[in-house]
């Protein structure tokens, strides 16, 4: 297969190259070349997707089997490429996000769950959702049969977000490490090795359509990630649980200060109870949660943890630690 993939130097770019390079696919990636090269292998072709010009000039008059797009920005960016390559190609996958849905989202809602309003033609970034939802409708615009890939929780090597990283490196450096429960609160996660070769499977049989993509609901917890954690890390860490009250009077935030965790009863719980039964008629797979973890940190232990993140900084701080274990003892 002829594939052309949108990124790719990247987490889940990087991941949709690997995938297919070992598969034996001809792999072009179409990058700005200033986040280094992608994999061996690839066919490496430089520009700018915002100027139109310089992309068309980076794609030529060639034609690809299948592509798959991975961009989070302005909308507008996405049409642009769906334009360039009208007739060009045989199947069209754009990696999307859980997050186009509106919140609240339901427990157990699926595809059909309303989303937030978007535009395709949009140059607005920063309103993450609606950058992914417009260019899921931009996508829609292409000739070829389209993909959708509601994304969850992405995590494994290379992640550029720095969640899993975080609480690796926390366990790592032993001690109490105050951590939010309760250890059996389910979460749904994603490897992205799992994306690339769902994505490659669906180029090869022209699968079509939206889906929520990540691990079955209930088949994760929050205990046996961070107990991977200490597996992988060998660390000699005291996990100090804390319920979400004792999370609430230490001040300290879900999500953002604590990765991968939202307490029961949050808004935005839905997030890990989605219903995943359409992926998985379409042959998605996710692998048990303690490879991902061990993958990660041996990622870790060879390249060191990630300099920055996409989204600003994941975890809590020293002083954030200090209070959750104060708030521990009440």
């Amino acid at each position: 297969m002829r594939l052309l993939v949108l990124g790719g130097t990247h987490f889940v770019g990087r991941a949709v190259v690997e995938e297919a390079l070992r598969a034996g696919d001809a792999v072009t990636t179409l990058t700005t070349g200033a986040g280094g090269p992608p994999p061996a292998g690839a066919d490496a072709r430089h520009a700018d997707r915002r100027d139109p010009a310089a992309l068309r000039a980076a794609l030529a008059d060639d034609a690809w089997d299948a592509v798959v797009d991975t961009w989070a920005g302005a909308p507008r960016h996405v049409q642009t490429a769906v334009d360039a390559l009208r007739g060009r190609v045989g199947h069209w996958a754009y990696v999307s996000s859980r997050s186009v849905y509106r919140s609240p989202v339901p427990p157990g809602a699926d595809e059909s769950a309303p989303v937030v309003e978007a535009d395709p033609v949009s140059l607005g970034e920063h309103d993450y959702a609606a950058a992914k939802r417009g260019g899921e409708l931009a996508a829609l615009r292409q000739d070829a049969p389209v993909l959708l890939a509601r994304a969850g929780l992405v995590l494994g090597p290379h992640e550029n977000v720095g969640r899993l990283p975080f609480w690796l490196d926390r366990v790592a450096r032993g001690g109490r490490v105050p951590v939010p429960g309760p250890p059996d609160l389910p979460i749904q996660l994603l490897d992205a090795r799992d994306l690339a070769a769902w994505l490659r499977r669906g180029a090869v049989d022209g699968t079509s359509g939206v889906f929520n993509v990540v691990s079955p609901p209930g088949r994760v917890t929050m205990g046996e990630v961070l107990a991977a954690c200490g597996d992988a890390t060998g660390a000699d860490a005291e996990l100090v649980w804390l319920t979400p009250r004792q999370v609430a009077v230490a001040g300290v935030e879900p999500w953002t200060e604590l990765p991968l965790w939202l307490p029961p009863g949050h808004e935005a719980a839905g997030f890990h109870d989605c219903d995943v039964s359409a992926a998985i008629s379409a042959g998605f797979a996710s692998r048990p949660v303690g490879e991902t973890v061990a993958d990660t940190w041996a990622w870790i232990r060879r390249e060191g943890m990630p300099a920055g993140t996409a989204r600003g900084g994941q975890g809590y701080d020293d002083e954030a630690a200090r209070r959750l274990l104060a708030a521990a003892g009440t």
